[in-house]
């Protein structure tokens, strides 16, 4: 085994790790949330990884997305993240998406691909179709509901998208599967109530107002997201 690994086969054991060689991970949205849970992936040895996210790093993002820095400003999100995990792991298979997934491309991308498919998006048009195909296609999925607006990362949790409460993104989502007769998506959410941001002349396509956001509540959430993956895979019960 590699020394990279030795740590981690400390705790799960070198069969893991060689589990986790040979996942397939998708992360879709490379923002706050999953540009830290691609991290931890990535140094976790996770043989395969398929980042989707149409943006490109802005100075807006600098407080609080892994891969935004002065250096990286403008560049493709997917790119930047990618060529950062070929640096943690260059065994790695690493394919980047620039493209923003919806309705209209989803043939494109079939989920039976991987073994695991992570939510970091933002659009809950997207969303809604991510989970419903990757509900259709039988691959776990664990959804990201809103960090905007919070300040605690200790009230960040997983549990089934029914038990949620608090968090308007989790309110639309709710109802939507709930209509679509998806039951059961297990999320990660915060039972924080949401802070009121200041108004804000920063505009975004179909949002009403840009929601606050802080350095250590999107970062914590995608570790959150990725130790959940990372152990489901591996096998581990906690």
């Amino acid at each position: 085994m590699k020394e990279e690994w030795s740590r981690t086969a400390l705790l799960l054991g070198e069969e893991a790790v060689e589990r986790l060689a040979q996942a397939r991970v998708a992360v879709f949205g490379v923002g706050g949330v999953g540009s830290f849970c691609c991290e931890a992936l990535a140094r976790a040895g996770i043989g395969f990884l398929a980042l989707f996210d149409p943006d490109t790093v802005a100075p807006s993002n600098l407080n609080r997305q892994l891969i935004a820095l002065h250096s990286t400003v403008g560049q493709p999100k997917t790119t930047v993240m990618k060529n950062r995990i070929a640096d943690i792991n260059p065994d790695a298979q690493v394919e980047a998406y620039p493209i923003f997934y919806d309705a209209q491309n989803a043939d494109q991308f079939p989920l039976n691909r991987y073994d695991y498919v992570i939510d970091a998006i933002d659009s809950v048009s997207s969303k809604l179709v991510l989970i419903e195909r990757a509900w259709a296609a039988g691959v776990p999925i664990l959804s990201c509901m809103g960090t905007g607006n919070k300040c605690d990362p200790t009230r960040l949790r997983i549990d089934p998208i029914e038990r949620t409460s608090v968090c308007p993104l989790a309110r639309v989502m709710r109802y939507e599967l709930k209509r679509r007769g998806i039951r059961g998506i297990r999320v990660l959410w915060s039972d924080e109530p949401p802070l009121s941001p200041a108004p804000s002349h920063e505009t975004v396509p179909g949002r009403r107002q840009i929601p606050g956001s802080l350095s250590f509540v999107p970062s914590a959430a995608g570790l959150i997201l990725a130790g959940e993956v990372i152990c489901d895979l591996a096998g581990i019960e906690r």
